[in-house]
């Protein structure tokens, strides 16, 4: 048994020995080394949230919602296959907008790790959870509601500065389920789930400084892979032994880049000078409510809100023309 205390949801008790045994798992423990943010999270420019907290976050939502065992084995095995740097590998991979390299590696990734004789010894097959579109509480395609979008978004958002503990705590009630897919029983929390989602959105998983620092990060990963200095174990590993290689490199374009990779450094948008041009996934929500037993996208009730998130998507679409302003030329 453990009492686990998770920042979003409280203290929860989990007796499951499957679920216990994932969790302690090579695995998921490697988990604890990847922070969701990737590079900002390393430099201190975003909260470190870990995948490891992400996953058994999601998973505590699930539950909460009242998913079977295997969906909540789901839950916490969808992020598994997380490279170190998270989401940046997506952009040495040249995947801005999908963002889904860790969703492409998943079953070469699984197949070699611990997972698959743990989830035997308790009677599931690993395959099982390859594909997390059976799994309609823990994923759905874009921009309905589900747990891993949801988790990431409650727990991100306090350290954005964009709600509180109360207000968390104010909305999770408000979440229920109906015909297998998370819906709202509250046009209010409603509202307050898609614009917030939107400003965390436009605050950092596609903030115009966070995106150039992934990018030129990127550059940085792809350099020391192409030279040598990085090699694919690094990437399967965690975050701080592959930032101090990189930091550690006396290859030259390397030690020009890697003194941008700060929090001083500042990006303008410049069409004429660009030091290179790059889009990334922007992420919104429309939730869904339940009205006389059918769910009903938020937009669709309040047209103002659908108008809010059309413009925001259609501002921040395309690729964007970057210069990157030196940290020596901040004042």
């Amino acid at each position: 048994m453990m009492q686990y205390k998770d920042d979003v949801y409280g203290t929860v008790e989990l007796r499951e020995p499957v679920i216990l045994a994932v969790i302690d798992s090579a695995a998921m423990r490697r988990l604890d080394g990847v922070l969701q943010h990737g590079i900002s999270g390393l430099i201190g420019l975003t909260a470190p949230i870990t995948r490891l907290e992400h996953s058994i976050g999601a998973m505590l939502l699930v539950r909460r919602l009242g998913a079977t065992l295997q969906e909540q084995l789901a839950a916490l095995l969808h992020d598994v296959s997380h490279t170190a740097f998270s989401h940046v590998i997506d952009y040495v991979f040249h995947g801005h907008n999908s963002q889904s390299y860790h969703d492409e590696m998943k079953e070469v990734y699984l197949r070699g790790t611990d997972i698959p004789a743990v989830l035997t010894q308790y009677g599931f097959d690993w395959c099982d959870f390859l594909d997390e579109s059976r799994y309609t509480l823990l994923e759905q395609p874009s921009p309905a509601l589900c747990a891993d979008r949801l988790d990431y978004f409650l727990r991100d958002g306090p350290g954005l500065g964009l709600m509180t503990a109360e207000q968390i705590q104010w909305a999770l009630p408000h979440l229920i389920v109906h015909d297998g897919r998370i819906a709202v029983d509250n046009i209010e929390v409603a509202r307050w789930l898609g614009d917030t989602y939107m400003a965390a959105d436009n605050a950092s998983w596609a903030n115009f400084k966070e995106v150039g620092l992934y990018e030129l990060t990127a550059q940085a990963i792809r350099i020391a892979l192409d030279k040598g200095i990085l090699v694919e174990a690094d990437i399967w590993g965690t975050d701080q032994p592959a930032w101090t290689i990189l930091q550690a490199s006396t290859e030259p374009e390397l030690q020009e880049l890697i003194p941008l990779i700060r929090p001083e450094t500042q990006f303008v948008w410049d069409e004429e000078n660009p030091d290179f041009r790059v889009s990334t996934k922007l992420r919104t929500i429309d939730p869904d409510l339940l009205l006389d037993g059918e769910l009903i996208p938020l937009s669709t009730l309040d047209e103002e809100f659908g108008r809010r998130r059309t413009t925001y998507l259609t501002a921040h679409s395309g690729k964007w023309p970057m210069r990157i302003i030196h940290p020596s030329s901040n004042p």
